[in-house]
């Protein structure tokens, strides 16, 4: 029988990148976030190549949408082994004494109470299937701060304190709790949607990194995470770039000026 991965936020970057990933390795994937529009399209794509796959809408800071996600899980044909806490993101860039509190709530909905939302709607399903997995995606901003991150990196370092104390009260029960912590990762919607659409602010972001990280090379380390044998937890895993040696430390090549 087919295992179930739920990914949320699949209809862009690292989500629709994972829901493609987890496909490919065997999973029935149910693609879930906001936008009917991308998931069916991504849908689509999956069964073209070859995989089976389930759209469903979510809104992730919605209760009443969350238990509609819980209700379609157990309509599916085969047992729910797989959450992956993809939906999140970031707004602003601005130093606390000037950072907008819409903003951080904003990020901390999405980020920890959609993580925890999620979780536990759907903690009974990968419990009965005997051989769950919870991923959360956080941020290595999960586990250092940086100026002007102040409302990114509370949001996931909250992620990161749930992922970790939700490992510890499982303990003895057959789920794992696997943390993904990716660095500089560069995707069409992340900067665009932490800048308000400025399409200049985003893309300086990674102005001179030969090659940050892409949701592609996220999505591979969910994968493989996942689909390790079920008595090994990978606790956290945390990725970079080859350029990025630490949150402040980043190799970026000067602009040739011909001169």
């Amino acid at each position: 029988m087919t295992s179930v991965a739920i990914v949320t936020g699949a209809s862009s970057g690292i989500g629709a990148a994972t829901a493609r990933r987890l496909a490919a390795e065997g999973f029935h994937v149910l693609a879930t976030a906001r936008r009917a529009d991308r998931l069916d399209a991504l849908v689509e794509e999956i069964r073209s190549a070859g995989g089976t796959a389930t759209a469903q809408v979510c809104d992730v800071t919605s209760d009443e949408s969350v238990a509609e996600l819980a209700a379609a899980v157990r309509d599916l044909p085969g047992p729910a082994t797989l959450l992956v806490n993809n939906a999140g993101g970031a707004r602003g860039l601005d130093p606390v004494e000037l950072g907008s509190v819409a903003d951080w709530q904003w990020m901390y909905d999405v980020n920890v109470l959609g993580t925890l939302r999620v979780t536990q709607a759907l903690l009974p399903a990968l419990e009965s299937s005997g051989a769950g997995t919870v991923v959360v995606l956080s941020s290595t901003a999960g586990l250092i701060v940086y100026e002007g991150g102040g409302g990114y990196a509370a949001a996931k370092h909250a992620q990161t304190a749930l992922a970790e104390t939700l490992r510890l009260e499982l303990c003895g029960r057959p789920i794992r709790v696997i943390e993904i912590d990716p660095g500089m990762v560069r995707t069409d919607e992340f900067g665009l949607v932490r800048f308000g659409g400025d399409a200049d602010r985003a893309a300086a972001v990674y102005a001179g990194v030969a090659e940050p990280l892409v949701a592609d090379d996220v999505a591979d380390c969910i994968a493989w995470c996942a689909t390790r044998p079920q008595h090994v937890n990978v606790d956290r895993l945390v990725v970079r770039p080859l350029a990025q040696a630490a949150q402040h430390k980043v190799h970026r090549v000067q602009p040739d000026t011909g001169s």
